[in-house]
């Protein structure tokens, strides 16, 4: 079993003050891989301390030496993407092959593109030629709490430390305590680049415990959260107190609107995006809603992609998806797929119970649901597993209204031949973002929500300001 039980503060990896062991689990096979320390308030206040000392520092730099940071830090990422990989496949269960090309590249594809934005972005700049004695200059935040889930572990960490440190700000990292392996590989890396002490820390422990001393430290200038809605809430609640900036990346409830016009593998992917990740994905498109003169052909379609789904251990190479990540996550999803039976939604294919032959290990039937009605639970919560609801519309009006009936708004897709309509849709979906026809967004495309989806935006220039403050100077010249 790997011992990961210190905390990472200050440039130094050192022992807890006043935390606790528990360890970590591999979700296929149910065995212990790790230990690692819960930490408590006294090491968060450490960790605070740290970054606090090393702000006027690092913020004084010149925004290129913090790039070249950024750059050592590619270099060696790079070098030890295979560790990361396993890293990421043991803890929360991504196959091997998807922690490779998807888990871990994600993380290298957001350090890329964070180091490309700033090398473009303008720090200090003119208001404009009408006022050109007055500068604008953007500054950092400050002292940064990163608290981050487990299912996209450097996805997100990445997505919120590399703009973070390449804004001037210093961090305190809480990686979710059931995917903390790959928090501490990174830490491992950033010690290697050379950044200075305190400018990253790193403190392992739950969301009850460090994450809300974090949220609510006076020293803190800066929460950026994602997770849960309810989490995001209650982090809102104790940041007020201090009315410090908070940035939510929270749930999603995707509709995915399929017309008849559509591209014949419309259906297929939509199941297969859906299903990615073990379906442990904020912006899956979970509720796919399909034109009625086609609704009948495309849950059969649906069917066979679900059926046709391997399901399997994270070690084994192939295209099968996952566990899910914990026992406590396998029981909601069988919960709310026992919702969907009890509310009369029909069962198309999976249900209760484990795949046939995988007895251990947290593993999901890939479940598929139709006449998915809004007034079921199914169609309401977020189910974070292999479960796709299917519901059919008959007009444009009637889709758009049944996408935006969700108290969420992270992404929504539309699938059509006709642009004009898909523009049409577009700009009527209450989401953050709107992918149509398969096509996913571009490097540095802004990632967030509307709603309870949260606020804020991470990835490229949008991801860069929500770390940086604006100040206006006047007589400057």
């Amino acid at each position: 079993m790997q011992d990961a039980t210190r905390h990472y503060i200050n440039g130094q990896w050192v022992d807890s003050i006043d935390g606790c062991e528990v360890t970590v689990e591999n979700p296929s096979t149910e065995e212990k891989v790790a230990m690692i320390t819960l930490g408590g308030v006294a090491d968060a206040e450490a960790a605070v301390a740290a970054a606090k000392g090393a702000f006027p520092g690092w913020a004084a730099t010149d925004p290129s030496e913090r790039i070249t940071a950024l750059e050592r830090l590619m270099e060696v990422y790079k070098s030890r993407a295979e560790e990361m990989a396993q890293a990421i496949s043991t803890e929360m269960g991504a196959p091997i092959a998807l922690a490779k090309t998807a888990q871990v590249a994600s993380g290298a594809g957001h350090l890329k593109n964070t180091i490309r934005t700033a090398k473009a972005f303008v720090f200090e700049r003119p208001l404009g030629d009408h006022a050109p004695s007055d500068m604008i200059l953007y500054e950092p935040v400050g002292v940064c709490a990163l608290i981050t889930p487990w299912n996209w572990p450097m996805n997100q960490v990445m997505l919120k430390v590399a703009p973070a440190l390449a804004a001037g700000c210093t961090v305190v990292l809480k990686p979710s305590e059931l995917s903390p392996l790959s928090a501490i590989l990174l830490a491992e890396m950033i010690d290697t680049a050379g950044f200075p002490a305190g400018v990253f820390n790193l403190v392992n422990g739950d969301g009850a415990g460090v994450g809300a001393h974090l949220t609510a430290h006076p020293d803190v200038d800066m929460v950026s959260f994602t997770g849960s809605t309810r989490a995001g809430v209650a982090i809102n609640k104790a940041a007020a107190e201090t009315v410090k900036r908070v940035s939510l990346e929270l749930g999603g409830k995707g509709a995915n609107i399929i017309f008849a016009d559509a591209d014949e593998k419309a259906v297929t992917r939509g199941v297969r995006h859906c299903f990615n990740n073990s379906g442990q994905s904020c912006n899956a498109p979970t509720r796919m809603l399909v034109e009625r003169s086609i609704y009948d052909q495309s849950i059969e379609t649906a069917r066979a992609v679900a059926e046709k789904t391997e399901v399997g251990p994270a070690e084994i190479e192939g295209r099968q998806i996952g566990p899910v990540v914990s026992e406590t996550q396998f029981n909601k999803i069988q919960d709310l797929i026992k919702h969907g039976v009890e509310e009369k939604a029909k069962l198309i294919t999976g249900g209760l119970g484990s795949p046939d032959g995988l007895n251990r290990g947290h593993f999901v039937r890939p479940t598929i649901f139709a006449d998915v009605t809004p007034d079921m639970t199914l169609w309401k919560e977020e189910i974070f597993g292999p479960v796709l609801c299917i519901s059919p519309f008959d007009t444009e009006e009637e889709a758009i209204v049944l996408a935006n009936d969700t108290p969420y708004g992270l992404t929504n897709y539309i699938q059509t031949a006709d642009k004009t309509r898909a523009r049409r849709i577009a700009r009527r979906l209450r989401s953050g973002m709107v992918e149509m026809n398969g096509k996913f967004g571009g490097a540095g495309s802004p990632f967030g929500g509307m709603k309870q989806s949260g606020n804020g935006r991470e990835g490229g220039t949008w991801g860069l300001e929500e770390f940086l403050e604006v100040k206006a100077v006047s007589d400057w010249e």
